[in-house]
């Protein structure tokens, strides 16, 4: 299940960015597609909300180390035989990991394009990585909450 995780936010991540780059000239370039939902190119520097773009290239590529180490060490901790949906959640966080460090490397920013807005409020613009990131801690919570430990409970 790890893999599978990996492969969906990773692939689905990479094919959409190269989309909205194909699709929008600069960044602010934009389409309305519903009330609530616009495609917005945005290069995020930073992480979150933007924080650290201040730092240059030292914050490009801490952030891109620090990304591929965090993923390297959830794929061992899956690896380990967790259960199925504690290794599809670490996929789906590694997958949005690469796929941001990715950018970070080849471009020296994170492709941001989905922009979710109300009544002029507007969530900070985020892509396929990041929802799949948010997926994967959800399903890490889920399941740690309330899945079962095949082996039963032990007796002390």
């Amino acid at each position: 299940m790890l893999v599978v995780g990996f492969l969906l936010v990773f692939v689905a991540d990479q094919i959409t960015k190269q989309l909205a780059l194909a699709a929008f000239d600069m960044p602010g370039d934009g389409v309305v597609v519903t009330f609530f939902f616009n495609l917005t190119l945005v290069f995020n520097r930073g992480v979150s909300f933007g924080m650290l773009a201040q730092h240059g290239e030292l914050a490009r590529w801490g952030l891109a180390v620090m990304a591929t180490v965090v993923a390297v060490l959830l794929g061992r901790w899956a690896w380990k035989g967790e259960r199925p949906l504690t290794a599809l959640g670490l996929g789906f966080v590694a997958g949005g990991a690469i796929g941001n460090a990715l950018d970070r490397v080849r471009i020296g920013a994170v492709v941001d394009f989905l922009d979710v807005h109300y009544a002029g409020w507007h969530w900070p613009a985020f892509n396929i990585a990041d929802a799949g990131i948010t997926l994967g801690v959800i399903l890490l919570l889920v399941d740690g909450l309330f899945g079962r430990d095949p082996a039963g409970p032990e007796k002390t």
